[in-house]
């Protein structure tokens, strides 16, 4: 079997869960062929992965690069009319779910449009279609629409089409990692060639365009805009799957919300090897917290580092250790980061340490792993500290709280009173911390190994596969 993962910004170039998951696929089924497409900037990065045998190429698709058009010719009627019905239904106030269908089908004359030699950027930053946006917008909104934001937004939305524009691949299957840019490649292979898809969700892909839309440098019209496609696209992509596989419960019930049917749905929890995290059989010296992660606003660690001013104040001697490195783009969240450890004081007990070489140093090098985050799928950092026999204490995000179960503490996002007092309990009482500890690797060993999630895996390709011959 071949089977073609899909993602946005990640494998092989980027670090994280998502990387890491692609990468126990690959090389946990070596009897599959695989190859990867990745949603890239501008096509320029270069591979953080060593490169498994079975991996047979690497295809970037890069969204930001430029590109040379092929004609300024107009776009024609045809592609006029997909784009006013596309325009009608992102601009149309609608219910969380309906018209997936319909907006698939919009998605799919694009992508002809496209396949026969037509330049999306170029369509859509045409006179005609210009004109057709404003027009659109004049008729189904109340607020403004400058010139200038049709063609900013024209712009915008035929960078992230391109995958309409890319060649699909010949494969048995597409996986597809997350909703959103990533499955516009899936659909092709599957208009083309009827290929099945398989969409994975780590995180809630929508809420957390929503979350970053809020401080992205375009006018409201733009973001509006923008933000109603990705609505739109979401519910296409859960009626174009054949199999959804949200990685917790929670996604689950996000999905349904949006318009995936039930009966398509399989969840399926990430998993370790737990002979990769062996248990902390000793304690630093000092009462320490430990994050392990990516420097990223989604992980919030003002909240972290808020709350670890009140843990100093209660615990003398406390010190917090931030293991992981700054994406690219993420540099002035680092800044913001260190300007705030500076603000409180927390100077040399409060640390940065950037990469680690192994996760595992890091979980034993605390009594307790703490995140933080405002949004979540089904974290690897906290199922490998529980392997390691780490208490956390963690928000309420996705599927983390079903991932700890009682084995740790839960609390509000961005609540850093909440964190503070489950990190100082933790830290008061050893006998907790032993107790938890014991229960969080034994929770991993019976619900999240590695070799439960393969198989699941392999259950589901071999399903598709086989109903597809």
């Amino acid at each position: 079997m071949k089977v073609t993962l899909v993602s946005e910004g990640t494998y092989p170039f980027a670090m994280g869960g998502v990387s890491v998951w692609m990468d126990q696929l690959i090389r946990g089924m070596p009897d599959y062929r695989w190859d990867v497409v990745t949603m890239t900037v501008d096509g320029k990065e270069r591979p953080v992965w060593e490169r498994p045998a079975n991996l047979e190429q690497v295809i970037s698709v890069p969204l930001w690069g430029r590109t040379r058009r092929r004609s300024s010719k107009p776009p024609g009627p045809g592609f006029s009319d997909a784009y006013g019905r596309f325009l009608e239904m992102v601009l149309t106030p609608a219910v969380m779910g309906d018209g997936g269908a319909e907006f698939l089908a919009v998605l799919e004359q694009i992508y002809r449009f496209a396949a026969e030699g037509g330049d999306l950027i170029g369509a859509l930053t045409a006179n005609e279609s210009l004109s057709q946006l404003m027009d659109a917008w004049y008729w189904n909104r109340t607020d403004g629409l400058t010139l200038a934001d049709a063609i900013v937004a024209g712009n915008l939305m035929g960078h992230m089409l391109r995958p309409l524009s890319e060649p699909p691949p010949r494969t048995d299957l597409m996986h597809v990692a997350m909703n959103g840019l990533s499955m516009l490649m899936a659909m092709t292979a599957k208009w083309r060639y009827g290929t099945p898809i398989v969409l994975s969700e780590h995180g809630v892909y929508l809420r957390e365009r929503y979350l970053q839309y809020v401080n992205e440098p375009v006018s409201h019209a733009v973001r509006v805009l923008l933000l109603s496609f990705f609505r739109r696209l979401a519910g296409a992509a859960y009626v174009a799957a054949d199999r959804i596989a949200p990685h917790s419960t929670y996604n689950r019930r996000w999905q349904v919300h949006n318009g995936a049917d039930p009966a398509r749905i399989r969840v399926m929890y990430n998993g370790v090897d737990p002979a990769d995290f062996p248990v902390a059989t000793s304690e630093p010296s000092q009462p320490t917290i430990v994050f392990m992660g990516r420097v990223d606003p989604l992980k919030d660690l003002h909240t972290l580092i808020r709350a670890f001013d009140i843990v100093r104040d209660k615990v003398p001697g406390a010190r917090l250790r931030i293991f992981g490195g700054v994406p690219k783009g993420n540099e002035s969240y680092q800044e913001s980061c260190l300007d705030l450890i500076d603000e409180l004081g927390l100077e040399g007990s409060a640390v940065l340490e950037g990469r680690v070489a192994t996760q595992v140093d890091a979980y034993h090098a605390g009594q307790v792993v703490a995140l933080t985050s405002i949004s979540e799928g089904f974290p690897y950092t906290v199922v490998e500290a529980m392997a390691c026999g780490r208490p956390c204490v963690v928000t309420n995000v996705g599927g983390v709280a079903e991932a700890v179960g009682d084995t740790g503490f839960v609390v509000p996002p961005r609540d850093h009173a909440a964190a503070a007092d489950a990190m100082v309990r933790l830290l008061h009482d050893a006998e907790l911390r032993r107790r938890l500890g014991a229960l969080a690797r034994q929770r991993v060993l019976s619900r999240f190994t590695l070799r439960q999630s393969l198989d699941d895996y392999r259950a589901v390709y071999r399903e598709l596969v086989g109903a597809r011959a």
